[in-house]
């Protein structure tokens, strides 16, 4: 991978990341435990990407508004009386107060509590009360048309509600062109059921550290030996797309079943080869998904600090006719799975305060899809011509 001539000496330590695997070293140590780099670089890798915010799920009814912090910025996820899934700042346009605190249903309009301000759920400034003085609701200084909330680009795709906070990334179907069209045969309607569906993990560790262990079926046979019992490692085969994403996929999937045996419903029209086979993904920087005959899921990873990382799980079905005893028992088992690998990203983690350790290095037979993510946040970091903190 050729390096540019002039590079800047800041970026000299991820040239290394940027080699071909054989000869390649990790990401350096302060990208996990300086808050510095931390703060550069999630900006630089979420504010200027498609990041993963929250799901549809989230607000599933008309109306429904739910506060959201990223990256420090104040949004709000609302589904509005059309039925779409819209993301704004969550600000009002008068004196900057925040509008919503609590997640709620707006049977009417958003109201700020300040001054009254009303918003409705498509974002229009629709009420001014009293801003040409006392009994004056319109004022000529005041032309509501331009006075709508704030609205992030935004796209909704496999429920994940997307977000470019910057504008500038290309349109989401060309930024993940491959992926969606990889797992056409899934363009099926997704069905969410509320709390049996969803949990949470709070995990000590960066996120990156998150998708890199996901990415990966290397570990399987150590820290995921029920799994490994059935889906071997050499059943698992390797997903590359430099740029986008990366993962593994496996031939074998065993789909669950309740107490009396029963499975859930297949998603209508697959082709026979998924019968049997699962594949999971994590799409940069931080969605990671999975699919399978009969479930799908996502889970959204959240940079709480650099040394801390939300991982928000979401699971859908191709009907809501499903077993509610049969999604609450396939939600444990994956939390069961995903906590199996919450002492190993935090071992990490720890290890990464070692002055020593120079990033690592990976398996070129077992490590394609890891070094593909590393390969991706050192370029962006160093296609940042200025750093991000001193924005």
């Amino acid at each position: 991978m050729p390096m540019p001539q002039d590079m800047p000496n800041r970026f000299a330590p991820l040239a290394a990341v940027r080699r071909q695997i054989d000869s390649a070293s990790g990401l350096p140590n302060a990208h996990y435990t300086d808050d510095a780099v931390h703060k550069d670089e999630t900006r630089a890798l979420f504010a200027r990407q498609w990041a993963g915010l929250a799901v549809g799920a989230d607000v599933p009814e008309p109306g429904d508004a739910v506060p959201l912090t990223f990256l420090g910025m104040p949004l709000l996820l609302v589904r509005d009386r059309a039925g779409a899934v819209r993301v704004f700042q969550n600000v009002c346009r008068h004196r900057g107060m925040i509008l919503v605190e609590e997640p709620g249903r707006f049977e009417g309009v958003i109201r700020c509590p300040y001054h009254s301000w009303c918003y409705a759920t498509d974002g229009r400034l629709v009420s001014t009360p009293h801003v040409g003085g006392p009994g004056q609701n319109a004022h000529p200084g005041i032309d509501r048309t331009t006075l709508g909330l704030i609205e992030v680009r935004s796209h909704l795709w496999r429920d994940v509600v997307w977000i470019n906070l910057d504008g500038q990334a290309p349109a989401f179907e060309f930024a993940f062109e491959k992926l969606i069209s990889r797992w056409a045969d899934f363009d099926r309607p997704l069905h969410h059921s509320g709390a049996d569906s969803r949990f949470t993990l709070d995990v000590g560790c960066n996120w990156k550290l998150a998708v890199e262990n996901y990415c990966e079926s290397y570990h399987l046979p150590w820290v995921h030996p029920g799994l490994n019992s059935y889906s071997r490692l050499e059943d698992h085969y390797h997903i590359e797309e430099p740029g986008a994403f990366s993962g593994q996929g496996t031939y074998v999937y065993r789909q669950f079943r309740g107490d009396n045996g029963a499975t859930f419903p297949d998603f209508a029209d697959l082709p026979p080869i998924w019968d049997t086979a699962a594949e999971y993904v994590a799409a940069f920087p931080n969605v990671l998904l999975g699919v399978h005959r009969d479930h799908a899921y996502s889970i959204v990873l959240v940079p709480v600090a650099r040394d801390r990382t939300s991982e928000k799980v979401n699971i859908y079905y191709a009907t809501p006719e499903t077993d509610a005893g049969m999604r609450a028992q396939n939600a444990a088992l994956w939390e069961g799975v995903f906590k199996e690998d919450v002492f190993v990203v935090e071992g990490m983690q720890r290890g990464r305060a070692a002055p020593g350790f120079d990033g690592g290095r990976f398996s070129p037979a077992m490590d394609g899809p890891t070094h593909l993510f590393h390969d991706w946040v050192a370029r962006q970091m160093m296609e940042t011509d200025t750093p991000l903190a001193a924005e």
